[in-house]
């Protein structure tokens, strides 16, 4: 039987490193008239409906500026072949660098908000600022998808999740447990 005293204590500096909260993204904001984009790692599902989306953007960011002040963003999420460019995307800024520019991305116009959609992406999602009340204290934004869209020619897209370390993993093998969801029926 394992005890306490079987298992090795982990630095508190690296937790979020044992429980990554979702899968890298991109995120797209446009701040009087200039297209941006940054890689962002810190990022959950809040709620279902309405869809309700976390992000953690801070001062440190050139996008906080333009998101604070538009109250508005596309969460693109990119696939595995673009996991070179997203980290070059999050080792640069957008007060220096155009990035639709630099890593060859191609801007496609939202509907619902003023920032670009990402055509490379298998996935764009529109968002408004819900609610602001966290970005003080945790740089956290809560956002609502507006409007979504997804790129039918990606249907099996891996999705990256970044380690903390540099180091990131794949999405892989999907199982299918939707029998055993007896509680959230309504979901699927």
């Amino acid at each position: 039987m394992i005890t306490v005293s079987d298992l090795r204590e982990h630095r508190l500096d690296e937790v979020h490193r044992l429980m990554e909260p979702g899968p890298v993204i991109l995120v797209t904001t446009q701040h009087r008239g200039i297209p941006n984009v940054m890689t962002n790692g810190f990022n959950m599902m809040v709620r279902h409906a309405p869809p309700l989306i976390g992000c953690t953007i801070g001062p440190w960011d050139h996008s906080y500026t333009a998101l604070h002040e538009t109250g508005e963003c596309v969460i693109s999420i990119p696939g595995s072949e673009l996991a070179r460019a997203v980290v070059d995307i999050g080792n640069c800024s957008g007060q220096d660098v155009d990035k639709f520019h630099e890593f060859g991305l191609t801007p496609l116009a939202a509907q619902e908000v003023q920032a670009p959609l990402i055509a490379e992406c298998f996935a764009n999602i529109e968002c408004r600022v819900a609610d602001a009340a966290l970005v003080g204290r945790y740089d956290l934004f809560i956002l609502e998808a507006v409007r979504a869209w997804t790129d039918p020619s990606q249907p099996h897209p891996r999705m990256l999740h970044h380690r903390g370390d540099g180091t990131f993993t794949l999405d892989g093998e999907t199982i299918d447990l939707k029998d055993r969801m007896t509680k959230w029926q309504y979901l699927l």
